[in-house]
């Protein structure tokens, strides 16, 4: 009889399986993911956010683009992409952007080091590595208080912990010189202790909202909490999972993904105050697609439990893939800002696409693709 109900229970498996195969096909996902990605590079210099200009290729705009496209880059059939990143590094002489201190100018480093990966070319990281030396020989000390002096030449905002550690733990694994290590570490838990509200598992922007309020919730804005959630994986991907150091990132991870299960709205997106639903019910897809990424990443790494997260997994993703447009173009992406505000199915910006191709790579990966 015990055999006749394990037999039983396996073939349920074999057959939810196959069900879940149908139900997102990796060749769909790859597919949505070229779509997205070409129409982003064909309108690379487009304007957004009401802005008159185009981002310059180095903003932290367009390096959050890159850091999707690398992962876009690396299941394509052909190196078309790999050399417009590559054309971009060329161009800008492997610099990172203007500021020496700011996280937002720091964030191109992390293509510029997977190129390097790819290549085996030192000049594509040689002008980070000599910038990152000087900061750490001339480390910053101003407070983590907003607008305090020359505050954001330290991470006092949590969309910084995507923008910069995530470079610092790269030439940590490149390099091995522990500095760099040491050097993320100690500023990571800076902010953290700082921005990190331990009643709700869920950070503030930065100090101004510790006591603000929205329609009578805190908040928690949707896509800055998504910053630091993809920011995690980011770093966890570089560190040897027996660390002390993974370790610290894996608790908080857990913590997060915890949280963000149970805020995911019946139409699988996240709403731009993660705790007022009720109050912003648009679609906004940045933030939500940096929750499936993250998500999906654990589930593949076997941290996440499938049975628990995967049909988040599964109606984020749809819900993502119903905002593309016929032509490629993701909708619903909020503009530029530090809080919830609104979003429009015919506006987009580069770190939406970004945000959409990191979690195409993982959903990808979960749904059997190779």
């Amino acid at each position: 009889m015990k055999a006749r109900k394990s037999i039983f229970i396996i073939v349920i498996m074999i057959l939810a399986g196959a069900v879940r195969a149908q139900d997102i096909q990796p060749q769909e996902v790859k597919e949505v993911m070229q779509k997205v990605a070409d129409w982003q590079i064909a309108h690379f210099k487009d304007t957004y956010s009401g802005r008159e200009k185009p981002h310059s290729p180095l903003d932290w705009t367009n390096a959050a683009l890159y850091v999707g496209i690398v992962k876009w880059a690396d299941m394509a059939d052909d190196d078309r992409y790999y050399n417009w990143l590559k054309n971009i590094g060329i161009e800008k002489e492997w610099e990172l952007f203007r500021r020496m201190y700011h996280a937002d100018d720091h964030a191109v480093g992390q293509m510029y080091i997977e190129l390097y990966r790819k290549y085996d070319d030192e000049e594509m990281i040689k002008p980070t590595i000599e910038q990152f030396d000087f900061m750490l020989h001339h480390q910053a000390t101003t407070s983590l208080a907003w607008k305090s002096p020359f505050h954001q030449s330290r991470w006092n905002w949590c969309d910084a912990l995507f923008m910069s550690p995530p470079v610092w733990a790269k030439l940590y694994n490149i390099t091995g010189e522990e500095k760099y290590l040491d050097f993320m570490m100690k500023e990571f838990k800076a902010t953290t202790d700082y921005l990190f509200d331990k009643s709700e598992s869920l950070y503030y922007r930065d100090q101004r909202y510790f006591t603000q309020e929205d329609n009578g919730t805190k908040v928690f804005w949707s896509r800055g909490n998504g910053w630091v959630f993809a920011g995690l994986v980011n770093i966890m991907a570089e560190l040897k999972p027996d660390s002390k150091e993974y370790k610290y990132f894996l608790k908080l991870y857990k913590t997060m993904a915890e949280k963000l299960l149970a805020l995911q709205t019946p139409q699988g997106h996240w709403a731009m105050s993660l705790l007022g639903q009720e109050f912003y019910p648009t679609p906004e897809t940045s933030g939500s697609s940096f929750y499936i990424y993250g998500f999906a990443w654990g589930i593949n790494n076997g941290i996440l439990d499938e049975a628990t997260y995967g049909s988040a997994v599964e109606r984020g993703w749809k819900a993502m893939v119903g905002h593309v447009t016929d032509e490629g173009m993701l909708g619903y992406v909020q503009p530029i800002g530090a809080a919830p505000g609104k979003a429009w199915p015919d506006k987009t910006e580069v770190y939406g696409t970004g945000a959409f191709l990191s979690a195409g790579s993982e959903v990808f990966k979960l749904y059997g693709g190779q």
